[in-house]
């Protein structure tokens, strides 16, 4: 794998890469193979075990570059589509995290007019709106692990609502009266309100990631996406 030092330390010998496939990996001096003086800015063939960079070979300072980048060879203000959809790592910020909502929405509701393929084709878009929102949850400094909070209140939410409305139908005899709006309000009324709060809670969460300002600086996901 190829990628770039981005710092070395002469004192300690240790130093950090960022590969090309957006990860950073820890290495030493003795990793580099023939020795050589070592500074950031240059581009190394390494080989990547358990999150080290070792074989290191130096090959040649990179060009400067306009600014930090969250992914090799993507300037600051580009909408990368792989990187932003489809990856798990690295940062996002929020004007890419919404871009990227609204075209998992708009697929959603194309696909949502296609019998029964446009069914199975939402599944898939599971996997962007993941990786989008653990990669703004990673922006913000927290695991991106947090993304199950909707997810989790909406199947407890569910069962809830399923077991208040048996428990319900079980009271009243399992006989509902259609044309009588009072008892089917009392059916239906707090399963109803159930999903109401289950609903707060996932617009909750997607207005927290939406909204709230990355970490500046660096974290231990990766560079600023702004570059600041």
């Amino acid at each position: 794998m190829r990628g770039q030092i981005l710092s070395f330390d002469d004192a300690s010998g240790a130093g950090l890469i960022s590969g090309d496939d957006g990860i950073r990996y820890s290495f030493v001096r003795e990793a580099i193979s023939p020795p050589a003086s070592i500074t950031a800015g240059l581009r190394v063939d390494f080989v990547p075990v358990a999150g080290e960079a070792t074989n290191i070979m130096l090959l040649a300072a990179a060009p400067p570059p306009a600014g930090p980048s969250p992914t090799p060879g993507v300037p600051i203000d580009s909408f990368n589509f792989q990187h932003v959809l489809f990856s798990f790592n690295g940062r996002i910020r929020r004007q890419h995290f919404w871009i990227g909502w609204l075209i998992c929405l708009g697929a959603g509701v194309v696909l949502g007019w296609i019998p029964l393929l446009g069914m199975l084709l939402s599944i898939a878009l599971i996997w962007p709106n993941l990786a989008i929102s653990v990669k703004r949850l990673h922006d913000m400094g927290h695991t991106g692990w947090l993304v199950v909070i909707p997810w989790v209140a909406g199947f407890f939410g569910a069962i809830a609502a399923f077991m208040t409305v048996g428990a319900a139908a079980f009271a009243s005899g399992g006989y509902i009266d259609e044309d009588n709006p009072a008892e089917v309000f009392a059916i239906m009324g707090p399963a109803l309100g159930i999903f109401g709060i289950v609903a707060l809670i996932q617009l909750g969460f997607l207005l927290w990631i939406g909204i709230a300002e990355g970490q500046r600086g660096d974290n231990r996901f990766g560079p600023n996406p702004k570059g600041e």
